[in-house]
């Protein structure tokens, strides 16, 4: 049985339709996404979207909406939905839904007077292909079928016009056309897995409307254009496979290819099936290297979200080669991009290797190997050694051992929105999760050091990590709020509540003793838990912006300043169970439970990147991140450890 099942009612609501999306991805990099009754209400939204080497690699929508049509008596019924001006949907396919199925992948019914016809798509693994099957489930009449492709071939940030400079010329190929709208791009083929007739009416579409664009204050209207339709018949029972791909494919493979595909997808039929379907959709394999895409639609790699997202991602995946590839991957990537160049990264994201530690320390047999100590004993202490020659003015280790790091214009730590060229939420000086991390990475490495026999290696690091510990607690404790500090600089001291001191009394290794940790843990429960995560500020703090909306520079401005991110909730369960051991259990599996229920309001079985910190805690911002699903599937791992002690 489909885990998500939807009924009519809910698919002719267009409130309700239009803000539920559903996505997938492929190992190539393309995705295919769209609302769940298929009108696009992004600009990132396109069944074929791909990334282009002639354009650096970026993301292009080139298949943005495929309609399908019911021809009946000579009568025809078209599927497809779009909006245009004054919020006025042409044509509105919708009103034929019956249901809905997310099961291995999405597969909706439509009814037509007599006829009742399924739709379904996949992408190919490792090809910029997608499969559309159409099935005549039902008729008592001689049917048609029609399929008519909106073309975009553009960018996934940008908008296309109507313009003299599109080639909108076809060429024949085996049962369908093959298209190139503009010089550098791929040809689009279009073919069929039966033989059809392509009738060429060219024609654009005009001021065809992205809703959550329109909020989101930016341009909403564009043009498509659509070269014409293929038509055939179709009978009782018979199933046909339109593929777009920018690659000329055999036609008559195309059934069984489909079914290949469709095979290789986890069932989607547990909330922890949906997480590990969604977690394999942000691998990227690039042949040589695969690597972690951060979040859909618009985020591409990025090495804090890796690190973080590693653990939870890999735990319960059978197949751990990839996650490992990865690992090794990172690993060069901080040696090469974060110590021995010029224009470190250190200089913008000062956490980022740090967190290496805690990947390692996470995931022991997920995708660590098991000689980890020969195998990153020299970059662990590259990056160790690196952080305590910091010898700028900026950032530097001072004489008790703890990390300063402080940039004008630059927010340094995970944090980072900017406005107007300055941080939102800077924090300058001495903060808190940077020391937490720096303490936390001393600590394991000394830890491997002396399991692998090298106490000599270890000591100056065991030395060096218990001077942090002495001065930790002084530096960053607020006795009166029984919590800590957020960031300290000279004599000012940071007394926002906020999550960031969660790391604290999470992490392996903790310069806390567990009545400090447990007060935290109270106050973050009290001040910031939400079931959806964890707020970036308390409510009750001047500067909180309970609601993520508007244009990009409000948006920005409210990002770290209320609004909830879901990975951080793992942090807290890790503390939480932590102190509490099984008695802690039924909370945390409440906190679960909220996010089961998230997973039907957005994207169908993920986690958006953030939600409105004031009830009903709204999903914002991208629809799907990594760090987000692979925190969920760590409160999953820490609930059934805690349950089996």
């Amino acid at each position: 049985m489909a885990y998500y099942q939807l009924e009519k009612a809910r698919l002719v609501n267009l409130e309700y339709a239009l803000y539920r999306e559903i996505l997938r991805t492929n190992r190539a990099g393309s995705y295919c996404s769209t609302t769940i009754i298929g009108c696009n209400t992004r600009k990132y939204h396109g069944l074929l979207v791909c990334p282009l080497e002639n354009f650096g690699g970026d993301l292009f929508v080139l298949l943005s909406a495929l309609d399908v049509s019911v021809v009946q008596h000579d009568r025809e019924f078209n599927l497809g939905i779009h909006k245009y001006q004054g919020s006025h949907y042409e044509p509105k396919g919708h009103k034929y839904l019956t249901g809905l199925e997310v099961d291995d992948i999405p597969k909706r019914y439509y009814r037509v007077g007599g006829v009742i016809l399924s739709t379904e798509m996949v992408l190919v693994e490792k090809e910029e292909q997608l499969l559309f099957k159409v099935t005549l489930e039902e008729a008592h009449s001689d049917t048609k079928i029609r399929f008519k492709p909106f073309l975009a071939f553009r960018s996934i940030h940008e908008l296309t016009h109507q313009n003299l400079n599109a080639n909108t010329r076809y060429q024949k190929v085996n049962n369908g056309v093959s298209l190139k709208m503009y010089d550098g791009f791929p040809s689009l083929n279009l073919q069929s897995s039966k033989e059809t007739e392509f009738i060429p009416v060219p024609d654009w579409y005009l001021g065809v409307e992205y809703l959550k664009e329109q909020h989101r204050g930016y341009a909403f209207k564009e043009d498509l254009f659509v070269p014409g339709y293929f038509e055939t018949d179709i009978r009782k029972g018979e199933s046909i496979v339109m593929s777009a791909s920018t690659s000329e494919v055999k036609p008559n493979g195309l059934k069984a290819k489909f079914t290949r595909e469709k095979k290789k997808r986890i069932p989607r039929d547990s909330m922890i099936n949906n997480l590990l379907n969604s977690g394999q959709q942000f691998l990227l394999d690039k042949g040589t290297d695969v690597r972690l895409l951060a979040g859909f639609h618009w985020y591409g790699e990025r090495h804090r979200d890796t690190l973080l997202s590693l653990p939870g991602l890999s735990v319960y995946q059978e197949e751990k080669k990839a996650y490992k590839n990865i690992l090794e991957y990172i690993s060069r990537e901080i040696e090469e991009k974060y110590l021995y160049n010029n224009k470190s990264l250190l200089n913008r994201d000062i956490d980022v290797p740090l967190w290496f530690f805690w990947t390692l320390k996470k995931c022991p047999t997920n995708c660590s190997p098991e000689n980890i100590w020969s195998k990153y004993k020299e970059i662990m202490q590259a990056i160790l050694d690196h952080y305590r020659n910091l010898d700028q003015t900026t950032m530097y280790m001072n004489g008790s051992g703890l990390l300063y790091a402080k940039k004008a214009g630059v927010p340094l730590t995970w944090m980072e929105a900017i406005v107007d060229d300055e941080p939102v939420t800077w924090r300058p000086g001495f903060t808190v999760e940077l020391n937490a991390l720096w303490y936390n990475a001393l600590m394991t490495f000394s830890e491997l050091a002396n399991k692998a026999g090298e106490e000599e290696i270890a000591k100056p690091y065991l030395d060096l990590a218990e001077r942090v510990k002495d001065a930790f607690v002084p530096a960053f404790w607020n006795g009166e709020s029984e919590c800590l500090f957020d960031y300290v600089d000279g004599n000012y001291k940071d007394a926002s509540i906020r999550p960031n001191q969660i790391f604290a009394a999470s992490l392996p290794y903790s310069p806390l003793s567990v009545e400090q940790r447990k007060a935290i843990v109270d106050v973050v429960k009290k001040e910031l838990l939400t079931p959806r995560g964890l707020r970036t500020l308390s409510p009750q703090d001047p500067k909180y912006k309970g609601v993520f909306e508007g244009g990009q520079r409000m948006r920005d401005k409210s990002m770290h300043q209320g609004t909830v991110f879901p990975w951080l909730a793992a942090f807290f369960a890790e503390a939480y169970l932590d102190i509490h051991k099984q008695g802690g259990l039924s909370f945390v599996k409440r906190i679960l439970e909220g996010f089961e229920e998230e997973m039907g309001n957005h994207c169908l079985g993920s986690i958006s990147e953030c939600f409105n910190g004031n009830p009903p805690h709204l999903g914002k911002g991208a629809i799907s991140m990594a760090w987000n699903v692979a925190g969920v599937l760590h409160i999953i791992y820490l609930i059934e450890k805690y349950s089996i002690a």
